[in-house]
């Protein structure tokens, strides 16, 4: 029998320029929020760029930029 061990990490972990796809969210109520911005569990998203001293995260979602806070950044786990 083989383990598959799967490293999830969340959006807050990223490195800027590489593609993930989201699994789930952490916090329900921020995912709620997250999924009517169009960040649904399966869409593509990169980390564009992070603001300095802990501020926006600005991201692109399946051709979509969206900027945000590190709260919910934090909150979006990928595969």
């Amino acid at each position: 029998m083989v383990a598959t061990v799967t490293f999830n990490k969340l959006l807050s972990e990223a490195k800027p320029g590489v593609g993930e796809v989201v699994s789930h969210y952490t916090n329900d109520s921020i995912g709620g929020k997250l999924m009517a911005m169009g960040i649904l569990p399966g869409s593509q998203v990169e980390l564009v760029r992070r603001a300095p001293f802990g501020g926006g995260w600005y991201i692109k979602v399946d051709n979509l930029y969206i900027a945000l806070r590190m709260e919910e950044a934090s909150s979006v786990v990928l595969k």
